[in-house]
């Protein structure tokens, strides 16, 4: 083939090329026209793009159903009388407006559907619905009385909900076991009965492995008395056994998977949980089919996982599946999609995104401290790490990091927990942590410390409630041995009563640290050396020159000799 000859197969290439160029851009319009938006959590907005993308949402839906809406009240009087009252009566009007209000705080449902329905009113629906949920918990937000935690807002993830509620039998909901009610959604229990009378919650306690046994045993008791359908677990430790590797973690002790007699409160392992997760499912698929039409009858058991982000439900699923199935990662919100993943012909598993229910009981800060919210996203680092301070003694924290709490002062409570200043400034201070400005880098330890709190480095768990504060202070602390027979003499011993010089002492230095102080400088005297504290005598001064005016009747001080010229008063003679 010569240079002349002229050949069609590069152009045909090239054309190809550029012709799926511009296929890819036209969908890319077509989809940015669509205005898809790419599944994210969205747990936090500011008030005005709360309003913006409801009076956008409100607009869609008036275009399409051609009915009136009502606008959102505002609230601008943010300042009220209510900030006087005290905080304990203030805390106690807040339980009684939650007890009130606990009803209205619901999962948002899906509106009743058909197949003949299409996919334009559907969707039109759904958002109808997600709408007037939001504005129903913007009615909530309006009471002062009432906090309302960052709730997920994002209508796709909920969509993703509503099908492994509609799909599963038996819905696992997993919890973290340091504070199991924490992550429990009561009123989800209640959406999947109203879809299906048959549907099952069962808790899957995850983590467990960090709960002694008698505080397991606890709860236990306390789930037995409500009716609930409990599971302990430890995804990590299953994962390890099943890859034959041995928990490098050293406070995650052998000691808590000891066998005991009562059989609940032992920590499942992998095959004991699929095998009661399948009976579990089983029962409930056979019910169904006792009383439902040949047609509709199926054999396979469904078991869906819900629950906040970051308690372990794809780790769960790894574990159970007995390979890496699902991406799994510290930071919250790794699973963007529900999916399924068949174990055998009788059961398959579905795992459902993290989601961020409402609730009342707790603040923005707590929910970073539990690690449903990012990390990364945390803006106030000191009102997380005292969240961590609170939960956790001082000796607990003093001993995990070697570290030494400054003590609270004579004036203070002496049993008061340290402060997220002390904690931070301690622990730059022993591990070297210093910024550029050349102050302590508080933010690095802040997450550190909080990764650690949330890895189960720094031990904490809560108790069921109902027991008393006795019961909970002596299942609380830990066993240290003579460690704290000789904190609680130093304790003893720092509950004298202290002396003036020790309170103007701590005025002083509190008045110092605040910028209080005078501004009047101080001079302090110099100290001499000691072959310079010698003292020479002084020589006696001669005043043999003085004369004394005594004798005549003077005055006693001296006589000033003085010499006087005579005057001259001989005749002028001129030159």
């Amino acid at each position: 083939m010569g240079k002349s000859e002229k050949t069609t197969l590069g152009r045909s290439l090239v054309k190809h090329h550029n012709h799926m160029i511009q296929e890819s851009k036209d969908k890319g319009k077509y989809y940015k026209n669509l205005q898809k938006k790419v599944l994210e959590s969205v747990t936090e907005v500011s008030d005005i793009d709360a309003i913006i993308e409801q009076a956008e949402e409100a607009e869609r839906l008036f275009a399409i159903n051609h009915s009136n809406t009502t606008p959102l009240p505002i609230n601008l009087d943010t300042h009220s009388s209510s900030s006087t009252i005290a905080a304990e009566e203030w805390r106690e009007q807040q339980k009684i407006e939650e007890a009130l209000h606990a009803s209205s705080l619901q999962v948002p449902r899906r509106p009743p559907w058909t197949p003949e329905m299409s996919v334009e009113e559907l969707d039109a629906n759904e958002k109808q619905a997600f709408l007037n949920w939001r504005r129903m918990l913007v009615r909530l937000e309006e009471n002062e009385k009432l906090v309302l935690t960052p709730f997920e807002k994002n209508l796709d993830i909920w969509r993703q909900l509503w099908r492994v509620l509609e799909r599963s039998d038996l819905i696992v909901m997993v919890v973290d076991a340091r504070d199991p009610l924490f992550y429990r959604c009561p009123d989800l229990e209640a959406y999947a009965r109203e879809i299906d009378e048959h549907k099952k919650m069962m808790l899957l306690v995850n983590k467990a492995d960090l709960l002694p046994p008698h505080v397991r045993e606890k709860w236990a008791d306390y789930f037995r008395r409500n009716n609930i359908l409990f599971v302990f677990w430890s995804a990590i430790a299953a994962t390890a056994v099943l890859e034959g590797k041995v928990l490098k973690e050293q406070w995650r002790k052998p000691d808590n998977f000891q066998k005991t007699d009562d059989p609940e409160i032992v920590i499942y392992g992998r095959d004991e949980l699929l095998g009661r997760l399948q009976s579990e499912a089983q029962e409930i698929v056979r019910a169904r089919n006792s009383r439902a039409a040949v047609e509709s009858q199926r054999e396979n058991a469904v078991v869906g996982f819900v629950g906040y982000p970051n308690v372990g439900k794809s780790s769960t699923i790894n574990a159970l599946v007995g390979q890496k199935r699902t991406g799994v990662t510290s930071t919250p919100g790794k699973t963007k999609h529900f999916q399924t993943l068949i174990i055998s012909d009788e059961l398959m598993l579905c795992d459902c995104p993290g989601l961020v229910f409402p609730s009342f009981s707790s603040s923005r800060y707590e929910m970073i401290t539990c690690g449903v919210l990012p990390i990364d996203r945390m803006t106030e680092h000191r009102e997380a790490i005292q969240v961590v301070a609170d939960k956790v003694p001082r000796h607990v924290i003093e001993s995990v990091y070697n570290i030494t709490l400054p003590k609270p002062k004579t004036y203070e409570r002496q049993s008061r927990p340290p402060l997220a200043a002390e904690l931070l400034r301690a622990y730059c201070a022993s591990r070297g942590y210093v910024a550029s400005s050349g102050l302590p880098d508080e933010t690095k330890a802040a997450r550190q410390i909080l990764k650690d709190y949330i890895g189960g480095k720094l031990p904490h768990f809560a108790m069921p409630p109902g027991m008393t504060e006795e019961e909970k202070m002596e299942d609380t602390s830990p066993d240290t041995g003579s460690d704290s027979e000789e904190g609680s003499d130093d304790e003893k011993e720092s509950e004298q009563v202290p002396g003036i010089n020790d309170v103007l002492d701590d005025l002083s230095s509190f008045d110092l640290a605040n910028g209080l102080a005078s501004t009047k400088k101080v001079t302090v005297k110099k100290e001499t050396a000691s072959h310079k504290q010698h003292k020479k005598p002084q020589r006696k001064k001669d005043r043999n020159w003085r004369v004394k005016n005594t004798e005549d009747g003077g005055d006693g001080m001296p006589l000033v000799r003085v010499f006087q010229k005579p005057a001259n008063t001989g005749p002028l003679t001129m030159r």
